[in-house]
Parts: C-alpha cells; structure tokens; sequence
C-alpha cells in the first residue's frame, strides 16, 4: 500500500487553515465526536420517539429483537434476509443496557452517524485541510439523504461509517486498522465487501503497470498486501455465509429476497434506468446539484492564491483516483443488484463526492464560504420540501409525515376496531399486528394484501368476508405535476423493472370496495383513509374473528371471540 499514494503529511498546512487566532488549537477526536454527536442530537430531537418506519419495522428492528430475546444470530419473528449481524446486535446492545424504546434505538443510531461524520472530518482533513474538512462533514451531515439516515434502525449507515474509517487508515498507511475495520464492515452489511476488493484490484493493476513501464519485477510483499486487502474480508464474509446456511438452508437469504435483489435484476434495460438513478443520486438528488453544479463552475476558474502568492493545493490525483474507484465501484454494483434503487445504498460514495466538489469550490472560488451556505441551505430546504417526482420517503422528513398518519389511525383501529380484521398492505400489517413497533398497545388482527392498486383491490373485494375493515395508504409519493408524467415508456419502465403502481385513492377505493370512508387524514401530499363495509348489522351476519400468528409474547386470546356491526368512535381520538 505504501508508495502508491503519497506522503502523508507531516502536520497542518498553513494554507486553507482557520484563522490565526484558532490555528495552533489542537481539537482532539473525543471533542470534535462530541461536538458531532451534541449537534447530531439537537436537530433530531424531535424525531426520536417517533415509531419504526418501513424496513425498520418489517426486518432490522424485529431481527434484532430476536438477537435481544433469545442470543440467535439468525431471525425466527421475520424471513432472514441474510444480512450479517453486527449492526443489529449494536442495537440489542443498547435496549439490554437502556431499554427497548424507539429513542434509544435511534440515539444508538445517532452515534454511529456521528462516529461516520468523524471520519469524513478526519478524511478530509488528511486529503485536503481543516476549513475543507469543517465544510465537508456539515455539507454531509445537513443532505437529506444522510440526515434521514442518521437516527433510522438499517444497516446501511453502519457499513458506510466503517467503510470510510477504512479508507481513512487505507489513505494514512495504517494496514492493521484498515483491514479491521473492512471486516468489520463486512459485518455490518455484506455488500461492503465490494469497496475493498474494488480498492486492492485498483492497485494490483496500477502497481503491475508501474513495474511494467519500469521493467522492474513487481515486489511480492506489496503484491500480497493488496491481494490481502480484498482476501481477509471477503473470507469473513464466507464465514458468515457457511453459518448461515448451516442454520437456516440458504446461503443468501431466503429465495424470494434473492430473486426480488439478484436475479431479477440483471436484465440490460433494468441495469441501464438503475445506472441512470445512481448517477442522479450522486450528483443531483435531493438538492445535491448545488454542490455539484458549484464545482462544475467552479473548475472553469484559477486556482485562487493564498497571502503567500501560492495556489492553494488540490486533492493528489492518486487520492482522487481511489475516491473515483471507490464511488465507481458502488455505482456499478448497485446498479446490478439490488431491488428497489435507495439512495442509502451510496452513504458511503456521498461523503467522497462532497469532499471532492468542497475541494474544488474552496479552491478556485474566493467567495466559498457563501456558496457553500447556500449549499447548506438548499440541503436543509429538502428536508421539509419534497422534489417533484417520485422519492423514497426514508430520503427526508417525508417518513416523519408517513410514521405519523399511521401512528393516528392505528391508534384509531386499536380503540374502537381492535377485534376487526383489517385489511392494508405492508408494512401497514406488521405495524398493526406487532405492538412492539410502537403504533398500538394491542395486537389487531390483519389481512394482507400486496398494494392498493384497482386490480388488488378488485381481487379483494371479490371475498369481503374476510375482513371487516381496510386501512388503504400512499405507498409511494405521487405529486400532482410530476416530472415524466406523461412519458408512457417511463412508467411501464418503473412499474415493470422497480415495483412502481398507482395507488387508488380512497373514494375509488371505498367504491371497488364496497364501503364507506370513516377516516381520513394527509400530511404534504402522503394520505391514509379507513374504510368501513357496507353490511347488514344483525345477528345471522356475527362470525368468528381468528387473527394472524403472532410472537408468544404479543399472543392474545382472540379465538371463538364474536362481534357483528361496527363500532363508533369519537373523532378527537389520538
């Protein structure tokens, strides 16, 4: 690893430091994680009690609350995704010493973000200098995408923070520190296994065509070095696959996650649309076309010039070459694999991507500070502003509006419907059948159904019988004016290669049904209705009411139990 990348600096630059007066501070890592964290804390305040939101409710949460119950590895409560263990026994590690709760599930998850944080500070610090450093690590911890992550309960954000630790060692020549935390990324999410090995091929081919133009034979040591650096964790990540399959029969989950993240994936007009998605979230996503669009301008200018008549210095092109192999790497992976195309996927591409574009605008633009506030800004706007188009609502405070129409009308059915069968969609099911999620005190008995799209819900109402009730959600954010609307060949793209439908609203909904609408209630564009059956109320029409299997613990006698009619409520419910 040595002597491909250059010297690592002996100590602070002069030059793109603060100002003279705080120039000589030395801020040790403790306090500037400190700082991170505090920060972190106050601006997520308000959204720590909030319940789990979608994947968090329907696997991370639920499998590691298996790890806290019973010490097993593998999930018996969910299908097992095949994910390894390391971030959700962090979070078992937290409720065994301060309770289960959503808040301290999401205060564990704050310090992870701020441990990643750290080392895009220490990144940057190390590729470039202190005020670039100072920019990077607050441009990355306002985006959306990041600031969403920061306090949700998946594994994404836990392999970003040790992949850039790894690389941050890799940059400083630290072997033993880099491999460590490779592996333990490798831990964390299996696909992280892919910056490593991208990394050690990247410098098998640079050292080997270095030799060659040198007509030297290439050293063996640094040869293995690099070779090791992809071997070691991809051999942890073996290890963990061979358990698993000993365990549960499958070596990559169970077959229909592979099929929904692999295989039916790899289809050459898929991998193209999903290549052109990873390029926007790299680049333009969620007011990231602020930063980027500054850097682009930004090159057509000089470098600027320090008191000293010097430029100021650029990120060593060797250094810029293993970010761009790093975020290339990730790019075309995920454009591979991978069912639905999340933005959290590239957590650990974002980062690199900022330091690069502040790089730039600090050092050929004089007036930087105010365009990256204007950055900044832009940033915190998307938290609260949604884009005109199609999003993944775990990318800004959307979900918060999602958590909280569920929590209103799961508390709803939980009060006056609890011995109703209700029919809805995932993740809708588990949050009512599951009490431990945080939307009700009560297990309520559920039918599933695959979406609220006119073919579903047709198929449904066909045997009403089976439910009394139908909770109906925005499953996807839909604006009135969105961007390709009108692009037929878009559309069946995205329904065809991603998933993508069209929810019916709740009138249509309340008609294919046969019903009448009970509840209401919609927050910036997301909505959520409850539908009540048209039925006669008289004793011929009472039946048994039998609900879903449900952990031991979450079991209620509901068997043999009878009710006709519908229950009112007041409408000032919480």
């Amino acid at each position: 690893m040595g002597g491909w990348f250059p010297a690592r600096r002996p100590g602070p630059s002069p030059r793109g430091e603060l100002p003279r007066l705080v120039r000589g501070w030395r801020f040790p890592a403790p306090f500037i994680f400190a700082l991170i964290f505090s920060a972190l804390f106050v601006l997520h305040a308000p959204l720590l009690r909030l319940p789990y939101f979608w994947d968090e409710a329907g696997y991370y949460v639920p499998a590691a609350r298996d790890l806290l119950l019973t010490g097993s590895l593998i999930p018996h409560s969910t299908v097992t995704d095949a994910h390894p263990p390391l971030a959700l026994a962090w979070m078992a590690l937290w409720w065994k010493l301060s309770g289960y709760t959503p808040a301290v599930t999401r205060t564990a998850m704050l310090l992870v973000a701020s441990f990643g944080l750290l080392a895009v500070f220490r990144l940057a610090r190390t590729v470039a200098n202190l005020r670039v450093a100072v920019a990077s690590t607050a441009a990355t911890a306002l985006y959306p995408v990041f600031f969403a992550q920061s306090s949700m309960a998946h594994v994404d954000l836990a392999a970003a923070t040790l992949l850039l630790w790894a690389i941050l060692f890799h940059v400083e020549h630290s072997r033993k520190y880099s491999l460590l935390a490779f592996c333990s990324a490798v831990l964390a999410k299996e696909t992280a296994v892919i910056v490593p090995v991208a990394i050690a091929l990247w410098e098998l081919f640079w050292r080997l065509r270095r030799h060659a133009q040198s007509r030297l034979a290439p050293r063996p040591v640094r040869l293995a070095a690099s070779c090791f650096l992809a071997l070691a964790p991809t051999l942890v990540l073996v290890g963990w696959y061979a358990y698993h399959y000993a365990r549960t029969g499958y070596v990559f989950g169970n077959p229909e996650f592979f099929r929904y993240n692999v295989q039916a994936t790899l289809e050459p007009l898929r991998i193209a649309l999903a290549l052109v998605k990873r390029l926007w979230q790299l680049t333009g996503y969620m007011n990231l076309f602020l930063l980027t669009a500054a850097a682009a301008m930004a090159m057509s200018f000089p470098a600027q010039m320090d008191h000293d008549d010097i430029p100021r210095e650029r990120i060593d092109l060797p250094l810029q070459a293993l970010f761009a192999v790093v975020i290339g790497a990730q790019v075309a992976f995920y454009s591979l694999v991978g069912g639905a195309p999340l933005a959290r996927y590239l957590l650990t591409s974002l980062p690199l991507v900022v330091i690069l574009c502040v790089s730039t605008i600090w050092r050929r633009m004089r007036q930087w500070p105010i365009v990256i506030g204007i950055v900044c800004a832009g940033f915190v706007l998307a938290w609260f502003v949604n884009p005109p188009y199609p999003f993944t609502l775990e990318d800004n405070l959307a979900y918060r509006d999602f958590v909280l129409l569920h929590r209103r009308a799961a508390a709803l059915i939980a009060t006056h419907h609890a011995q109703e069968r209700v029919l809805t969609a995932w993740p809708a099911t588990d949050e009512l059948s599951r009490p431990y999620l945080g939307y009700t005190r009560v297990a309520v008995p559920v039918v599933p159904i695959e979406n609220f799209s006119a073919e579903q819900l047709a198929v449904a109402a066909r045997d009403s019988s089976q439910f009394d009730l139908t909770l109906v959600f925005s499953t996807e954010y839909a604006p009135q004016h969105a961007l390709f609307r009108g692009w037929d060949a878009w559309q069946r793209w995205q329904q065809h290669f991603f998933g993508s439908h069209q929810d019916l609203p709740p009138e249509l909904a309340a008609q294919v049904l046969g019903g009448r609408i009970i509840f209401r209630e919609s927050r910036n564009g997301q909505w959520i209705a409850l539908i009540a059956l048209e039925r006669e109320e008289n004793a011929s029409l009472c039946f048994t009411r039998i609900g879903p299997q449900r952990p031991a613990s979450d079991q209620r006698k509901i068997e043999g139990e009878k009710s006709c009619g519908e229950q009112p409520y007041d409408e000032s419910a919480p």
